[in-house]
């Protein structure tokens, strides 16, 4: 297995600038991140709970959203593709997505549907715990319609699709199908960060990103974890060997947490790149920050394991920081700057 390199400063420049002038379309669940913060002075004695003082909210675009806005905050014009309520957290997802740089015209609102919110209560830099609201079924085949319309028009203007599945709704067999026949037909770059409990026929796209546990699901075996090294690993390179075979990727990118990334093509060896991460203090919407820049280093120019070495720096600032959180250029700078 071939050891970690970096990216010269030139290089990652010219990515960079690249990307400044990419078109990326997101299509997926979209949902809002609330945040409630505060702190942690005693247990309550109504029940062995911490109580939490309110200090103060914030709202961030999550799900499929928070791939946009981290292709937007990379400098790449974006265009964000779901579905939403009608109500008062729709608006406020848009008006977030819109400043940050997201064109979010093909969010479509549906009237028998919740917007997904999460609400996150975080103490001390630490998430206490989580609550969902949301309508999780299926899109009917009006709204799909509806979807596949909006994609047909964006793809002609874009160099790649992100699909972000969270299990939602929106992505559905007969969207996954057409999505992949339209990119086919058009050579555009199709990524997905898969979802195994929601059952869908993954073969042929571009880029699967799944987590380790996300992969030993997809393959059908049982993880065995005895804290190997990836390079050592060899459960995990099966369910790689085994997924590349039966599913048929361009590219598999397993992310592994504290262990970094694992890139796998079929008929060469994996490339394992340690994490950059010098801090974690919270892990929310890594995944997306790790599909959106390796995607977007691929339409900029970059090699897959280029992409690779890049997506990883950028998941590294971003566990850096707390909350769901994205990258910028001026920071993937300095944490290359930082390997020399």
């Amino acid at each position: 297995m071939r050891k970690t390199t970096t990216l010269p400063p030139a290089r990652l420049r010219q990515l960079l600038s690249a990307a400044g002038r990419a078109r990326v379309t997101v299509l997926g669940d979209v949902m809002l991140d609330q945040f409630l913060w505060g702190k942690v002075a005693r247990i309550s004695p109504e029940a062995p709970v911490p109580v939490v003082e309110f200090e103060r909210e914030s709202f961030i675009p999550g799900g499929a959203g928070n791939v946009a806005r981290n292709l937007a905050c990379l400098g790449a014009a974006t265009e964000l593709l779901g579905v939403s309520g009608r109500d008062d957290a729709a608006g406020l997802l848009r008006q977030l997505l819109t400043s940050e740089g997201v064109s979010c015209s093909g969010i479509l609102a549906c009237p028998d549907r919740l917007t997904s919110i999460k609400t996150r209560i975080v103490a001390h830099r630490q998430q206490v715990v989580r609550v969902d609201r949301e309508t999780a079924g299926d899109l009917d085949d009006k709204t799909t319609a509806r979807l596949l319309a909006a994609l047909d028009k964006s793809l002609q203007r874009a160099d790649a699709l992100i699909l972000g599945d969270y299990a939602k709704g929106v992505i559905t067999q007969r969207l996954l199908e057409e999505t992949r026949r339209l990119c086919h037909d058009r050579g555009v770059w199709l990524s997905l960060d898969p979802k195994p409990s929601h059952s869908l026929d993954l073969s042929g796209l571009s880029l699967l990103t799944p987590n380790r546990r996300e992969a030993f699901e997809l393959a059908g075996l049982p993880d065995n974890c005895n804290g190997a090294p990836p390079s050592s690993d060899a459960a995990l390179l099966g369910v790689a060997d085994k997924l590349l075979e039966e599913l048929q990727p361009a590219l598999l990118l397993i992310t592994l947490g504290e262990q970094g990334l694992l890139l796998c093509q079929r008929g060469r060896r994996p490339f394992h790149v340690p994490t950059a991460a010098r801090e974690v203090f919270d892990v929310s919407g890594a995944g997306d920050t790790v599909i959106a820049s390796f995607t977007l280093a691929i339409v900029a120019g970059a090699s897959p394991v280029e992409a690779a070495l890049f997506s990883n720096h950028a998941a590294g600032v971003v566990v850096g920081k707390v909350g769901t959180a994205t990258v910028t250029p001026r920071e993937m700078l300095a944490s290359f700057r930082s390997e020399h």
